[in-house]
């Protein structure tokens, strides 16, 4: 069904808002349940902070309470939230897709008129009979500019941060976000072992990325075949290339001898995971060698500490005194891992559950976090390049489960091809 307005003559008189149920609804990732405990908690946080409504406007925020993951492109997007329903707000370029694939009501809005977003997030309160005096707002993704003009069209209400008490409501993930979570290590593992199966000396940076792209790209549209398919990605480097975690891959081909770095990062449904791998194309040389193992040592032990209970800081501490004994703590390049959930290289971040010297969170049953150690080695030391291994690990009651299968260190990842 779509309102349509008689007949206009010219561009003023066009809808500035539309209705665009076009189709059915879609199944989405998650059940109806799983989205009214989300707006639940969503809707204590309001309470708590006194908030009439929530104008939700980051890709993480609104795909966690919706399902619905924007493409910008230089239009704005939002959720809001109110004691009773909960309304996206998205641009009439995406026509009736932002409504089939998402939980909850949508208002579309128009590109007559430079403001009609903000009449829309109006509009959406005005439906539900709201006059907000208090609005929660995400001021860590929020661009001045446009709370500005949100504060504009509110110009009564008193604009406040929900985006702290947001991530740490996403840091507990329920039983259906950990299904999803440890499919997608599965698929990076298989990603894993397609790029191993296709290292080879000549072979180039971008190529072997391809393949390893292409496999896991395969396997999430075989298992999430009611959702987009969207994002999934892979870094793969050589030789100087390995010494930063997010360097993307070049043309360079690969020479025996080399250090590699595998890193796949299967998206499914905005739920990023990711395997990350040092490998060696022929024999290590000896310094190289050691190198591998002392970070490998500090995996190791890194995947024993995770447990709930153990506090973020204390962790890294104590891996910390590892490197220490090696003389390699300023080699370290970041912290030892961090929270997954509605993640990518351009959206999101759970930064209160990252394993750092000055996070002082607690693991708790229902996180989900990573243990991922890197060393680098600067170009023309012995053992030069960048070091690094990646598990991901539910933690439960009684312990955590390692949900990566994809075997590390020496004794699996030296490449004789």
């Amino acid at each position: 069904m779509t309102t349509t307005s008689n007949s206009p003559t010219n561009v003023s008189e066009l809808e500035r808002l539309k209705t665009l149920h076009n189709g059915s609804k879609q199944q989405l990732t998650f059940s109806d349940a799983e989205f009214e405990r989300r707006l639940a908690g969503l809707r204590q946080i309001m309470a708590a902070k006194s908030l009439d409504a929530v104008i939700l406007t980051s890709y993480h925020g609104i795909k966690y309470y919706s399902d619905f993951l924007y493409t910008t492109f230089g239009r704005n997007y939002a959720l809001v939230v109110t004691a009773n329903n909960s309304t996206t707000v998205t641009a009439n370029i995406d026509a009736g897709m932002p409504w089939r694939t998402s939980y909850g009501e949508n208002i579309v809005y128009t590109d007559w008129k430079r403001d009609n977003f903000f009449y829309g997030l109006q509009e959406a309160l005005k439906r539900d009979g709201v006059k907000a005096t208090r609005i929660g707002v995400e001021d860590d993704f929020l661009p001045g500019l446009t709370r500005q003009r949100i504060q504009d069209a509110f110009p009564g209400a008193q604009l406040l941060d929900v985006s702290q008490d947001a991530m740490r409501q996403r840091m507990i993930k329920s039983a259906e976000e950990i299904e999803v979570i440890k499919h997608g290590a599965r698929i990076g593992d298989l990603g894993g072992e397609a790029i191993k199966a296709a290292i080879r000396e000549g072979i180039t940076e971008y190529e072997v990325a391809l393949i390893g792209t292409e496999a896991m790209v395969h396997e999430i549209a075989r298992t999430f075949p009611h959702r987009e398919v969207r994002d999934t990605w892979v870094w793969f480097q050589s030789g100087i290339n390995t010494d930063g975690a997010h360097n993307w891959a070049t043309t360079r081909k690969l020479q025996r001898g080399d250090i590699l770095s595998l890193n796949c990062f299967p998206m499914t449904s905005g739920y990023y995971t990711a395997l990350e791998r040092t490998l060696f194309l022929g024999q290590p040389d000896e310094r190289s060698l050691q190198l591998w193992n002392v970070n490998v040592e500090v995996h190791k032990r890194g995947l024993e500490l995770i447990k709930p209970g153990a506090v973020c800081k204390d962790i890294a501490a104590e891996l910390n005194e590892i490197y220490i004994s090696h003389g390699l703590l300023p080699n370290r390049t970041f912290g030892y891992g961090h929270s997954f959930g509605v993640l990518s290289h351009y959206y999101g971040r759970e930064a209160g559950l990252e394993l750092r010297e000055d996070i002082d969170t607690v693991l708790e049953p229902g996180m989900v976090v990573s243990m991922e150690p890197m060393i680098t080695v600067m170009d023309g030391e012995p053992g030069a390049g960048g070091y690094r291994e990646h598990d991901i690990l539910v933690v439960g009651e009684d312990g955590a489960e390692n949900i990566t299968k994809f075997g590390f260190g020496p004794e699996n990842n030296i490449i004789d091809a």
